[in-house]
């Protein structure tokens, strides 16, 4: 019998197909002349397509197709490719560089104070504490179950928020005394942290995909600064989300529950409560210090480690994956803009000729549309690199459409397997599809309407444009 550890699961049609039609996407450009572009236009239009079609279909786990893509850049475009190539090409490290790109090492201070949170309970015990004012009826328990998962998903990955806030959520579903009651209860934890994840640069990986392509395109993107348009657009769409599930619940519905919290006090965990609280705090007063959101996350990852609050086996456990994605979202950008693909992508359409608002709102929508079929990182990969030559073309500003797509690839949220978060909700047995659906649906247009129409208006209130 074949051993089921080792065992490769055996790909879906949906991904064979997506294999097939990556590699023929490939090679067209390598046999049909491309009008208006060079050699190494067409050969970043490869990559392009092949990237494309395998994020849509996971022909390959996403990670695998972001680290082929700066692979091939390296072996097709660069100065040390394999095929001939012009003198303004870029040096392979400029690629390779990708993988330490000064985001990917912010990320990987905020994966790792995270996975410290849940190594020490720190997640679970705060989430207890914050809770209990919220006790003695339900929407007071949903509304507080909705700004805890926020304020953790503001720091930790909306899977691992998600995870945390279920482990206490789960015995009180037992305690919810109608069904659409616990349906209520249930999705404010996914709706939060789906919502929560557009909060702060390290909360999701779109953002971190924006974030590292502004700073590619002369832009600094302080905390404070992504905050300032994130915050009010969270705080609309959390009215909306607890709006909609308090008509699920009775008024005055009593609910009472302990949650009991217990620290750990060993010095180990000490160590760690003081080196997370020192991270964050630095990262939200980064105009008061000048100190990079970059350094400041790099701090914990050298202080944790030498101080061995956290050890290799820890190490090994942080979502690699994802940081390996959000490079070869980094590195697809870079290979678009060198290679003058975004100029050529967006020269297939007059864009003078449709209203600003108009060219906004059709990437708002298929940025949703994506997110919810496709990861919300393969959603921003594709679509966010292409972002800085489309502002030009429309007359908006570089800062404003990036940031607009981030939000807006994190809105996805409709079906389970939109994003994880939504994925645990659904496996309680609790959220019917239909109503996870139809939240998320106006989740979706709502968010929508907010970052095409009122997005841009705000950005100018603020002396952005």
């Amino acid at each position: 019998m074949p051993d089921t550890a080792t065992t490769r699961p055996r790909p879906t049609a949906l991904q064979i197909g997506g294999r097939i039609i990556g590699l023929v996407l490939f090679a067209i450009p390598f046999i049909i002349e491309i009008p208006g572009l060079d050699e190494p236009g067409e050969r970043m239009l490869s990559i392009f397509l092949l990237a494309i079609a395998f994020w849509v279909t996971q022909a390959i786990p996403l990670f695998a197709t972001a680290t082929l893509v700066i692979l091939l850049q390296v072996l097709l475009i660069s100065s040390s490719a394999i095929l001939p190539v012009t003198d303004e090409a870029a040096p392979a490290a400029e690629y390779f560089a990708a993988l330490a790109n000064p985001v990917i090492i912010l990320f990987l201070g905020g994966f790792l104070i995270a996975d410290g949170a849940a190594k020490y309970g720190l997640d679970k015990n705060l989430a207890a504490v914050f809770v209990k004012p919220f006790a003695g009826s339900a929407r007071k328990l949903i509304l507080g179950m909705m700004l805890i998962t926020t304020l953790l998903g503001a720091f930790m990955s909306n899977t691992a928020t998600t995870a945390a806030m279920f482990a206490i959520v789960i015995p009180m579903l037992g305690i919810m005394p109608n069904a659409k009651s616990k349906t209520a209860l249930a999705l404010s934890i996914p709706l939060a942290a789906n919502i929560g994840g557009v909060i702060t640069p390290v909360s999701t990986p779109p953002n971190a995909i924006a974030v590292g392509i502004l700073a590619a395109n002369g832009f600094r993107v302080s905390f404070v600064d992504w905050m300032m348009f994130s915050v009010p657009f969270m705080l609309v769409l959390m009215a909306v989300v607890y709006l909609l599930l308090i008509r699920m619940v009775p008024k005055g519905e009593p609910v009472e529950f302990d949650a009991q919290a217990d620290f750990d006090r060993s010095p180990n965990a000490i160590i760690f409560y003081v080196v997370a609280g020192a991270t964050i705090l630095m990262w939200m007063t980064e105009p008061v210090h000048g100190v990079a959101a970059n350094v400041v996350g790099f701090i914990p990852v050298v202080l944790l480690i030498a101080l061995e609050v956290m050890d290799g086996d820890d190490i090994g456990t942080l979502d690699w994956p994802v940081l390996w994605l959000v490079a070869g979202g980094i590195a697809l950008g870079d290979g678009i803009g060198r290679t003058g693909l975004d100029r050529w992508l967006i020269g297939w359409f007059d864009w003078s000729t449709m209203p600003r608002v108009a060219a906004i709102a059709g990437l708002v929508f298929m940025a949703i549309l994506l997110g919810n079929f496709i990861s919300n990182s393969a959603a921003a990969n594709l679509l966010i690199p292409l972002a800085v030559g489309f502002a030009a073309t429309i007359g908006t500003s570089v800062y404003m459409l990036v940031a607009i797509l981030a939000l807006a690839s994190s809105l996805g949220m409709t079906l389970p397997i939109s994003t994880p978060p939504n994925a645990i909700a659904f496996s309680t047995g609790v959220v019917p599809l239909k109503q996870m659906a139809l939240i998320g649906v106006v989740v979706g247009v709502v968010g929508g309407v907010l970052l095409a129409f009122v997005m841009p208006w705000y950005w100018t209130l603020l002396g952005r444009v």
